[in-house]
């Protein structure tokens, strides 16, 4: 190997990180976006009313090996006698990975991940989205199955009378996202509208 090739090596492991091809944006403003579909559960009369909620997309760090983003669910509208909450979450997207920040405080933990020189250790079941291949994941009783399809990736989380399910685009981000427990005692499901 010549120097030049060397130090063709060298700058490409320096700078390390390309844009998880799922998950990024331009800069640090928050990108929205409308998201339509339905709940179910036991306080809704209906098998399932329609929902719709506003979808805020903020990258809240940034590091040589990846970014963090706060993904919050806002304006949430149904017919529902109980309004419906969904909390924000977290995800460190590096380039092949993207990776549910699941902290007690996430956004202690943003400051804390965001001053490390390489990406933390991931356990296998904090993984949401992948950009290759596929992964099939136990733990416990929870099963996970990450595919791409397409210019789609999803990953679907599930345990007996229970599931998650994201779906992330390329280019575009979360375009879908669901959740049931209790075989149909509560859940919901937003898509994202163009």
């Amino acid at each position: 190997m010549s120097n030049r090739d060397r130090d063709d090596v060298d700058l490409a492991a320096v700078s390390g990180y390309a844009a998880n091809p799922f998950l990024d944006a331009p800069d640090d403003k928050p990108m929205s976006a409308e998201f339509r579909g339905t709940e179910w559960g036991d306080e809704v009369q209906q098998d399932e009313i329609p929902l719709t909620a506003r979808v805020v997309t903020t990258r809240v760090a940034r590091m040589p090996w990846g970014e963090i983003f706060k993904i919050e669910f806002t304006d949430l509208e149904s017919r529902a006698p109980q309004k419906r909450e969904i909390r924000p979450d977290y995800f460190i997207a590096t380039d092949d990975r993207i990776v549910l920040l699941n902290e007690e405080d996430n956004e202690v933990a943003v400051k804390k991940i965001s001053a490390l020189d390489k990406p933390p250790e991931f356990e296998p079941g904090e993984i949401y989205g992948i950009t290759s291949g596929s992964l099939n994941q136990e733990d416990g009783l929870w099963k996970t199955t990450i595919s791409l399809k397409g210019d789609l990736c999803v990953t679907m989380r599930a345990i007996p009378r229970s599931f998650q399910k994201d779906r992330w685009k390329k280019g575009v981000g979360l375009v879908e996202y669901a959740s049931g427990y209790g075989a149909h005692a509560d859940g919901f499901r937003l898509k994202r509208q163009k």
